[in-house]
């Protein structure tokens, strides 16, 4: 797939113009029910509990989400064929029988963000089709695999990869499930006038599909009360603005210190000790952007919870296990690294007297593929691709709920699948100091470094360092 990233745009907005089409999917009935909510089932109301709007029965639409699910494989097929002729394109019979055999099956040379970004993107869009239909995770989560497939062997002449039927598999269900449930927080359906529409824009850029469906169904804009079963999980959201510094060549005397303007949004969505059974009840987000030569967006992380067992805990002291799935792209000047995981986590909260909280993470799991840099170029690209097993641990302290300190640790064995023969130690440290004026701003400082030893079998080892600092004002915020 060699799609750039204005292409993601008028991929966007390619589909809300194309709404029409999936009309020939849905009947005219089903056009003006209102879906429910599909986070949570529509419970009976009790007599005299105050009601807004009308609550109908959950609605599977199986037709409008095939025909959503063939429009993310169409338009990206037609804007290569009929508008840029990309030579991937030009699909015959020939091609697709060959793609069919199993054995045609080669790692590609794709670009780092296209094969890291670009089609866990395009994966979010075939899941969503069919989540913001009325279909349940667990239930969406083949259409990903299955569009993956098919973009693989009928979607363009290129011999089927399995980087990118990974990437674009696990990827686009993480991908698609948190910007699912984040839309739906976006609008809130008692808001009226510019703010309302500002609301309705923004969540159907965060998810295409579901903002499609708003459109399909008459909720854009459309003020009614949200029911009583509405997603209620909280949101906190915090913002970063500052100065950042990097060493892109290596620490070495001399070298060339990068300094400039950054900002990070992280969000938390939900609590991990609530409806820790639900798949992605909880969920964490990070994205930090700023001025580099080569990306302006530097850094996406995903973690969202698949399952959960609380251990025995009391009121001083609670330990939770968390069976978690995790999406990592990072690219700056300094260092680059995209990785798709699943780990099981253990979070531990202590209360060391009043005014002293002390807050513990320990987690371990197989790391599915991850793409490393590499110093000696392989298969033609500057990566190769790993897979291996990762491990994390962290520690917070809070006093008084005014100074924060924390130490993050998060290190992986990575064993080549294809490019060199070789393989990686990589470790990230994080420390971050934080006094709080107020509930809503703060001071940050960190400071950290990536590690990375690349042992080759072919070529001498080479061990990386990228130290990095950053000085902040945070705003926090609740929703």
């Amino acid at each position: 797939m060699k799609f750039l990233p204005y292409q993601f745009t008028l991929l966007v907005f390619a589909i809300g113009l194309c709404f029409p089409i999936t009309l020939i999917a849905q009947t005219a009935q089903d056009a003006n029910k209102l879906l429910v909510d599909t986070l949570a089932k529509p419970k009976p109301r009790r007599a005299g509990t105050p009601f807004f709007g009308t609550v109908p029965p959950e609605t599977k639409r199986f037709g409008r989400a095939a025909a959503e699910w063939g429009l993310a494989q169409a338009i990206p097929f037609s804007y290569g064929k009929f508008i840029v002729h990309a030579p991937y394109s030009n699909i015959t019979g020939a091609t697709i029988w060959r793609n069919l055999n199993p054995g045609s099956w080669q790692w590609d040379k794709d670009i780092f963000l296209t094969n890291q970004f670009g089609h866990p993107y395009q994966g979010s869009l075939y899941f969503s089709s069919f989540r913001s239909n009325g279909y349940s995770f667990w239930q969406s989560a083949p259409a990903a695999v299955a569009g993956s497939y098919f973009w693989e062997t009928f979607g363009e002449n290129e011999h089927p990869s399995p980087n990118d039927f990974i990437n674009t598999s696990f990827g686009g269900i993480v991908l698609g499930e948190m910007s699912y449930r984040l839309s739906n927080k976006i609008v809130n359906n008692r808001h009226r006038g510019f703010g309302r529409q500002m609301e309705e824009v923004a969540a159907f850029l965060f998810n295409p599909m579901n903002g499609l469906n708003r459109l399909l169904d008459g909720k854009w804009g459309k003020v009614y009360g949200n029911p009583k079963d509405r997603d209620s999980s909280q949101v906190s959201a915090e913002f970063d603005l500052g100065l950042r510094t990097f060493n892109s060549l290596n620490g070495k005397v001399g070298g060339n210190k990068k300094t400039g303007i950054f900002g990070r949004a992280k969000l938390l969505y939900g609590s991990r000790y609530k409806d820790y059974h639900t798949p992605f009840s909880n969920i964490m987000i990070n994205v930090e952007v700023g001025k580099d030569d080569s990306s302006a967006v530097n850094a996406i992380n995903v973690y969202g919870s698949l399952a959960g067992w609380e251990l025995e805990s009391n009121q001083d002291l609670k330990h939770l296990v968390i069976l978690s799935a995790n999406y990592d792209y990072i690219s700056n000047e300094a260092f680059f690294y995209g990785g798709q995981s699943v780990k099981m986590n253990l979070f531990s909260q202590f209360e060391a007297g009043k005014k002293v909280k002390i807050n513990t993470n320990i987690g371990t799991g197989p790391v599915l593929l991850a793409a490393v840099p590499s110093t000696y170029s392989s298969n033609g690209r500057n990566y190769d691709y790993t897979s291996g097993f990762g491990i994390n641990g962290g520690v917070g302290v809070v006093v008084t709920d005014r100074f924060f300190a924390s130490l993050d640790y998060r290190g992986a064995f990575l064993y080549t699948v294809n490019g060199n023969k070789s393989h990686y130690y990589l470790h990230t440290v994080n420390s971050e100091l934080r006094y709080a004026w107020s509930k809503k701003l703060s001071v940050v400082g960190e400071s950290g470094y990536f590690f990375l030893q690349g042992n080759y079998d072919d070529h001498p080892n080479v061990n990386k360092r990228y130290p990095f600092a950053r000085l902040a004002v945070r705003y926090s915020v609740d929703f």
